[in-house]
């Protein structure tokens, strides 16, 4: 990535960040980022490239992250523990509101949309190696199979990472009560006496 990009896309995360998707503006973005208009029209294409480069170059960060901390020797109820740590990491640096805020995006644009499942898609895939892992050093995994499973756990991050953008204090502490309960069961399941 060159400088101007890297000035862009910091720039424009400062910015989704204060005004959302829907009221970003890539004049205030380039003048943020001490760069012409013309700059995040021939890096990216305009704003829309823009926020999508932003979020591909974090989601594949983060997964990559992910990735590497599901690798690790600990029980899966200590790398899932990691994993509820990495959404508080995630909302500080804006990268849930910025997923969120294209997820808004894709309801009513097809490109992002298509953009957005694939992002979430890598996300899916990392989860359902992890559940594959953990049907063959656990065993069953009970009436879901190992992708089924994935989504589940995926979609329960996603709704309730939604939820605590609505900023709600009592929604949020559920959400992150219920999230972390899962690590009980699965500790649970990976600490009981094989049968």
């Amino acid at each position: 990535m060159t400088s101007a990009s890297t000035k862009i896309m910091d720039s424009a995360r400062s910015c989704l960040l204060s005004e959302g998707y829907a009221n970003l503006s890539t004049r205030k973005v380039a003048d943020q980022a001490g760069v012409s208009l013309s700059q995040i029209h021939y890096h990216f294409g305009g704003k829309q490239g823009m926020v999508l480069a932003l979020l591909d170059h974090e989601n594949a960060r983060l997964v990559d992250r992910q990735r590497q901390m599901y690798a690790a020797s600990e029980p899966l109820w200590k790398r899932y523990e990691q994993a509820c740590d990495f959404l508080d990491d995630d909302l500080a640096s804006g990268y849930v509101r910025v997923l969120q805020e294209m997820i808004a995006a894709g309801w009513s644009d097809a490109m992002v949309a298509q953009r957005v499942l694939t992002m979430l898609q890598s996300w899916m895939n990392l989860l359902e190696e992890v559940a594959r892992e953990a049907e063959t050093r656990i065993g069953s995994l009970g009436p879901f199979t190992a992708a089924e499973l994935a989504v589940l756990v995926g979609t329960s991050f996603l709704g309730g990472e939604a939820m605590i953008l609505l900023g709600d204090d009592g929604w949020t502490e559920r959400v992150r009560t219920s999230l972390r309960r899962v690590g009980d069961l699965i500790r649970t399941w990976e600490t009981q006496p094989a049968t």
